[in-house]
């Protein structure tokens, strides 16, 4: 069956989901509308295809165990000079995705995996451009703020377009306590003047 490259995620809930995602493509990040707004729980990561049904147990399991709990984002960061990266900040529900990405790396399950980095939640705004697209993205989301109850997690698989697709999702406490997160990404969304404010 081969292997897919599958990460898994927290994804930013609309109006801020696709709000960001614009952002990021107007400071020139060619990814923007491959990856859905998100706070990671696991980077990209190789797996075997024929491993996905115990990469779903694994991830049930974790998702049964949770409760909903709230995030906020705040302000912006950066990881320069040691990775060009500039984010949203995630300043409440950051101690919950540290429990939820350790357990879903967790030693006895299907997606053992080392991190390039210590674990530090956030939202990438800019990757991988021009320093001064870079420090606009920094400067202009600044004042960026945004909050809401996170009631799930979700599996994402890499295409070979490099753009991310949903699996599934896997709401806290195995039920459906929260409404589906549309699906971001596929390069239909428009910019419009009726977006919503950065600051809700």
């Amino acid at each position: 069956m081969g292997t897919v490259t599958l990460g898994v995620s927290i994804a930013v809930p609309e109006p801020y989901g696709s709000l960001l995602q614009e952002r990021r493509a107007s400071f020139g990040d060619p990814a923007a509308y491959g990856i859905p707004t998100h706070v990671t729980l696991l980077p990209p990561t190789e797996a075997d295809a024929a491993d996905l049904p115990a990469i779903e147990a694994h991830l049930d399991t974790i998702a049964t165990a949770g409760r909903p709990f709230p995030m906020r984002l705040s302000g912006t960061g950066t990881f320069r000079p040691l990775s060009p990266v500039v984010f949203v900040q995630v300043v409440a529900g950051a101690s919950a995705c540290s429990w939820l990405q350790k357990r879903v790396r967790d030693a006895s399950g299907p997606l053992v995996r080392e991190l390039q980095f210590p674990y530090h939640p956030h939202v990438t705004v800019a990757h991988g451009i021009a320093e001064e697209a870079m420090d606009r993205a920094y400067e202009e989301l600044a004042d960026y703020e945004a909050a809401w109850t996170c009631g799930s997690f979700a599996l994402y698989e890499q295409g070979p377009d490099a753009v991310w697709r949903k699996l599934r999702d896997f709401p806290f406490g195995g039920g459906g306590g929260a409404p589906a997160v549309p699906a971001q990404g596929g390069y239909t969304i428009e910019a419009s003047s009726s977006a919503p404010s950065l600051r809700p």
